[in-house]
């Protein structure tokens, strides 16, 4: 993928789906809102995690395997700890099957990143 390639990202239309965190655009975010969204961003800073979340949230079903994640350009333990890294910052829900782990997109954080993406219009 390069730079200036945009990915798209689904919008959940499930009824309940509430942002994470109230739009930026509407009032100046509490500390606590500012942790949790700057910890977000940070999270997806990280060129293998944002490519690990778009595959995640754009998979069949929205949710995916490790065993489904098509190569990212490193090793099986270093995609575990992105997704770790993924998770601790909200992005991610995993539930465990058998002995396979099986992640999904928050739909609150999708919600709460295409109202974003509209509000900047990264688009460009």
């Amino acid at each position: 993928m390069s730079k200036s390639e945009v990915v798209e990202l689904p919008v959940l239309q499930e009824d309940g789906a509430v942002p994470c965190c109230p739009p930026l655009a509407a009032r100046e975010p509490a500390p606590a809102d500012a942790e949790k969204t700057a910890a977000m961003f940070k999270a997806l800073s990280d060129p293998v995690r944002l490519r690990l979340f778009s595959e995640i949230a754009s998979h069949p079903g929205g949710e995916a395997c490790v065993c489904d994640i098509s190569d990212v350009g490193v090793s099986p333990p270093t995609v575990s700890h992105h997704l770790g890294k993924l998770r601790e910052a909200g992005l991610l829900t995993s539930e465990r099957r058998g002995t396979r782990v099986h992640y999904q997109a928050a739909p609150p954080v999708v919600a709460a990143m295409s109202a974003m993406s509209a509000m900047f219009d990264l688009r460009g």
